[in-house]
């Protein structure tokens, strides 16, 4: 039975329960302190696994330029491609692109062709350059879209029917064989020789980008090779054939870097004009 209190008693016994209770629930709010913070704590500390982006970039204070080109990839931008750099005599030998592409077309008779790059060309190698031609001879616009030809790259040891020489400009006098230039790109047999300076700094006044004077000098040349002749402008504004010589001048043309137009082989009258070869 519960001791009962008098009433000189039960003042005291009220300031002591108060102080017990009050002594609960400062325990309570520290308890509770301590587990937010732990929550807090936890929720501080916990990553997810990086992926193998962040985990290279993380790997060095100071990324390498593949890194720094992944980063530019990641973001829509693509990373630029080293300046070319070239003699104007090279060695006159040669590094054939390695590899084989799908053959190019769908119809017509089948050519297998190399890609090589004058040794001492600097910035612009085999590979590349490689895909670059192929890009552009496997394009719709391209000869395989006359359904007369298909073409395939090969590789080194590889039997082939021609080969697409890019070479310093007293070499494309050697391979020419047509006296002094340095200027021009030119076919002589199964050699569709590039001129490293027209690739690097296409031709003045040809009103067009870089990238589209690249596509008219592959295809001219190797329009050479397929056995077509030189041509002239239709008509003033009208695009100039590819077989016209637009590295020497449009005469009213407009340029062009493709033999087809609107889906259709285009062609001028047969000729040439006689326009100088420019000097330097």
């Amino acid at each position: 039975m519960p001791r009962r209190l008098d009433s000189a008693q039960r003042p005291y016994a009220s300031r002591v329960a108060r102080r017990r209770a009050q002594r609960r629930r400062r325990r309570a709010i520290a308890l509770s302190l301590l587990s937010v913070a732990g929550v807090l704590t936890a929720i501080g500390t916990f990553r997810p696994s990086p992926d193998a982006s962040e985990q290279v970039t993380a790997a060095s204070a100071a990324p390498s330029s593949s890194v720094r080109q992944r980063r530019n990839a990641s973001r829509g931008g693509a990373a630029p491609r080293p300046t070319v750099a070239y003699p104007v005599q090279g060695p006159s030998t040669f590094t054939v692109a390695p590899g084989n592409s799908d053959v190019l077309g769908t119809a017509g008779t089948r050519l297998r062709f190399r890609v090589a790059v004058e040794n001492g060309i600097s910035g612009l190698e085999p590979a590349a350059f490689a895909n670059d031609v192929t890009t552009v001879l496997g394009s719709a616009g391209s000869w395989i879209g006359t359904r007369k030809w298909r073409l395939q790259r090969v590789g080194p040891g590889a039997a082939y029917d021609f080969t697409i020489y890019l070479v310093t400009p007293a070499t494309r006098d050697k391979l020419c064989q047509d006296g002094y230039d340095r200027f021009t790109s030119c076919r002589m047999g199964d050699k569709v020789v590039i001129n490293v300076a027209r690739w690097v700094h296409g031709v003045p006044n040809y009103g067009a980008p870089l990238r589209t004077y690249r596509f008219y000098a592959v295809n001219h040349e190797v329009g050479h090779r397929l056995g077509h002749n030189h041509e002239l402008c239709p008509g003033a504004g009208r695009p100039a054939p590819v077989m016209q010589q637009q590295s020497l001048g449009l005469h009213g043309c407009v340029a062009n870097p493709w033999p087809l137009v609107d889906g259709e082989a285009y062609h001028g009258p047969l000729g040439a004009y006689q326009d100088p070869i420019p000097s330097g």
